[in-house]
């Protein structure tokens, strides 16, 4: 498995989506874990043993690490130390049965929590969430800049008002730029709603969004027919001006 393609900046990032690394020497764990992550925009690695997630921990600079207590090559606790060593990433221990004393070990080697193995994902989202590039300032895409803590949004140098919940909704997509959402993942993520929020409200919202950044053309935010939105950059859209 390898990471996804670069995203939008952050604050001179070149990601926008966190970046988890697995290290565990099930695949078909990791591949399970992986597909149920990229669908809430988190790109996954794999590494199917300790040395091998050693090296990808360096390269790739993952916001979040977890590694199976059955981790062979090297062993996990000694794999949580060194990871702690080179950097303040949060690492996590995946556990089962049998592993309790793997988990005190883990845990004062510095690891920041232990979750159950097979992993789940309502369990991982917390973590990845708090560790990732959005917690970070400035995300751009293209003539957008969108200020997370000072709730600003610039649009080729220009300051544009949002209201609120449409600033949660260019957030959002701006974190998932190039990628489609659908429908559902917004009512979840920006209304913090289950089905029963209206399409056409969301719909609504997306109008005025899209006013009010000058995408007269619908060429920046694409509705999707049949699924939900995507926001594109520069590289397949023209730039908002």
């Amino acid at each position: 498995m390898t990471p996804q393609q670069a995203a939008p900046t952050m604050n001179g990032d070149t990601r926008a989506k966190p970046v988890l690394l697995i290290a565990d020497p099930d695949g078909s764990v990791v591949d399970d874990v992986a597909t149920a992550l990229e669908r809430e925009g988190v790109a996954v690695t794999g590494a199917p043993d300790g040395a091998q997630g050693l090296l990808q921990a360096g390269a790739l600079q993952p916001d979040v690490v977890l590694v199976a207590a059955t981790l062979p090559v090297i062993d996990p606790v000694e794999f949580v130390r060194a990871v702690r060593r080179a950097r303040t990433v949060p690492v996590l221990l995946g556990v089962g049965e049998g592993h309790a004393e793997q988990a005190v070990r883990a845990l004062a080697a510095g690891a920041a929590a232990c979750v159950a193995r097979p992993y789940r994902v309502p369990e991982l989202l917390p973590f990845i969430q708090a560790s990732s590039p959005e917690s970070r300032k400035v995300l751009t895409v293209g003539g957008v800049e969108l200020d997370v803590h000072a709730y600003q949004v610039r649009v080729a140098g220009r300051a544009v008002h949002l209201p609120l919940r449409e600033f949660e909704l260019l957030q959002y997509l701006m974190r998932n730029a190039d990628r489609t959402v659908t429908r559902e993942q917004i009512m979840r993520h920006v209304w913090h709603a289950a089905a029963n929020t209206s399409t056409n409200t969301i719909a609504v919202h997306v109008k005025r969004l899209r006013a009010r950044l000058g995408d007269e053309d619908d060429q920046v935010i694409q509705t999707v027919r049949g699924v939900g939105y995507r926001l594109v950059t520069p590289t397949t859209s023209k730039t908002l001006t």
